[in-house]
């Protein structure tokens, strides 16, 4: 007696073309404020965001520096008044140590010379805490990517703390440009980073690469004698560009 075996074959889907994984680059940011609710809050909004991973959060500027130490993220989400550690101190440190690591200050209108400090120990920028968290999002984006972070608001009042006694002289565009030598489209990118605007945004409103746009801003900071983004809404606040 023998058997006889049926044997069957498996028919295996041929693709056209190969199957493309994507994907996402995670942001990872830890977030500093002692008051916790508002820390809690910011964790579970941004954890929400597909492109954000939460790492951590603390309370202080020392526990902001621990955070570096063990984790090492790319961005710090940080208060700017805090117990024990400020955020101007706690950015002073951590600078030094980490110069890698991104911090955007959450601040207040009354915190202009703490941003000041801040700014002046490496900082990426500042948001007011009452911002959209997609204001933030857009923030935090654009620090990690190198651009400095500014409210034209907040801007305009350091500037004239600065220059309480000095008069704000409105003079024709022209003069300006015929000065420092800018064409009219620098003009308008001065005015788009004045109001607060990354690379991006500033991008897409003029129809031009992000690339074209870094470059641009690096031959107006030269032509305005600035070093940064904050300086150049200064220069366009005094210059009444904007």
């Amino acid at each position: 007696m023998s058997l006889s075996v049926k044997r069957t074959h498996l028919k295996i889907p041929v693709l056209d073309s190969p199957v493309k994984l994507c994907y996402i680059k995670f942001m990872r940011i830890a977030i500093i404020d002692d008051e916790k609710l508002i820390c809690e809050g910011l964790k579970i909004i941004f954890q929400s965001y597909p492109d954000i991973e939460v790492i951590a959060t603390g309370s202080n500027g020392n526990d902001a520096l621990k955070i570096c130490e063990e984790k090492n993220p790319e961005l710090l989400l940080m208060d700017i008044r805090m117990p024990e550690c400020n955020g101007v101190e706690a950015t002073k440190k951590i600078k030094k140590s980490f110069p890698d690591i991104k911090i955007l200050i959450l601040t207040t209108f009354n915190d202009t010379e703490y941003i000041q400090k801040a700014l002046q120990y490496g900082a990426s920028g500042y948001l007011l805490k009452d911002s959209s968290p997609d204001v933030i999002y857009d923030g935090i984006k654009a620090a990690i990517s190198g651009n400095i972070v500014i409210n034209p608001e907040v801007a305009k009042t350091m500037l004239f703390e600065n220059h309480e006694e000095e008069e704000r002289v409105i003079r024709p565009l022209s003069e300006i440009q015929d000065e420092f030598g800018l064409s009219q489209k620098e003009i308008e990118i001065i005015r788009l980073v004045a109001e607060g605007l990354s690379n991006k945004q500033i991008a897409y409103k003029q129809g031009l690469s992000e690339g074209t746009i870094k470059n641009n801003i690096s031959v107006i900071f030269d032509k305005t004698f600035v070093s940064d983004r904050t300086q150049l809404a200064a220069f366009a606040f005094k210059n009444g560009i904007v």
